[in-house]
């Protein structure tokens, strides 16, 4: 007597998307695709628009198509933003920058690794409690206190006077991004370091340090690009040509140029390159 037998369908492997699943996340990903390339659209015009009339002359601006490709291609406008004394803010802007962004990255690693590796010392607590403060106080409330600070200490119109202040409030927000990451490095790894004789301080640099580096990359982009486009300091707590940064150089070629778009097109690109490359080179971390 033949035996019938029958197939049962094979069962779903738990964890695998059906095909009504699969059809959901297909549209979803279709849908936030072209949400993506919208927003790219809108992100990447301005910028297209200030690149092209930089190589615009004044007459050619007004009488042809804002986003049209410039039909005379010239450089005589970054030649005018170049003479009149643009490397000079540029140099000034670079060295504050520099020389903010360094000592304020490495007091914020050494404070945040002693904050995480001292969590039961009641002094590092309170310092670690002050730092969250810091990030409640905006700059706009105190900048007549720094303002009365700089002028004790016979700084103002300096480029110091920018960067003390520039230091100080890029601390706090600096200690927490690498407090965090600190605290995902495995107590192993410190207690490993420990037995094989290293002291706290080659722990710092041997251990933390390397493993780090993405959370160190991305507090310098993050204060370089703060402090290279800070306003406000600058304007308050220097006076002299001599002394201005970029920010102020800005708002003098719009005055100063007046109607010249495609001058004040040029001083825009210049001053956004040095941010661009900096991100380009630290973005794999």
């Amino acid at each position: 007597m033949a035996t019938i037998t029958t197939h049962s369908p094979s069962p779903t492997v738990q964890g695998t998307p059906g095909p009504r699943r699969r059809s959901r996340v297909s549209s979803f990903n279709w849908l936030g695709g072209s949400f993506a390339w919208v927003w790219l659209l809108i992100v990447m015009l301005p910028l297209y628009w200030i690149v092209i009339t930089s190589f615009k002359t004044q007459d050619n601006y007004f009488i042809t198509n804002p986003l049209a490709p410039p039909s005379d291609l010239t450089f005589a406008n970054y030649t005018t933003v170049i003479e009149n004394d643009f490397i000079r803010y540029f140099l000034n802007s670079a060295v504050v920058t520099i020389g903010a962004v360094i000592p304020a990255t490495v007091i914020s690693f050494m404070a945040a690794y002693a904050i995480v590796r001292g969590v039961h010392n009641r002094f590092l607590r309170a310092v670690n409690g002050l730092f969250l403060l810091g990030l409640a106080i905006p700059l706009q409330a105190v900048i007549i206190p720094v303002y009365l600070i700089i002028i004790r200490l016979q700084m103002y119109d300096t480029l110091a006077a920018i960067i003390l202040p520039s230091i100080a409030f890029a601390i706090p927000l600096s200690v927490l991004v690498l407090g965090n990451f600190i605290r995902d490095v495995p107590k192993e790894l410190f207690e490993s370091m420990r037995m094989d004789g290293a002291t706290e301080w080659g722990t710092l640099w041997r251990l933390a340090f390397p493993l780090t580096r993405p959370a160190l990359v991305t507090v310098i982009i993050y204060n370089g690009l703060g402090i290279w486009n800070g306003f406000l300091l600058p304007l308050v707590l220097t006076q002299s040509p001599d002394q201005r940064t970029i920010p102020l150089a800005l708002a003098s070629f719009q005055g100063q140029f007046g109607v010249n778009i495609p001058a004040i097109a040029a001083s825009v690109v210049l001053t956004t390159v040095p941010i661009v490359l900096l991100y380009a080179i630290g973005r794999r971390q």
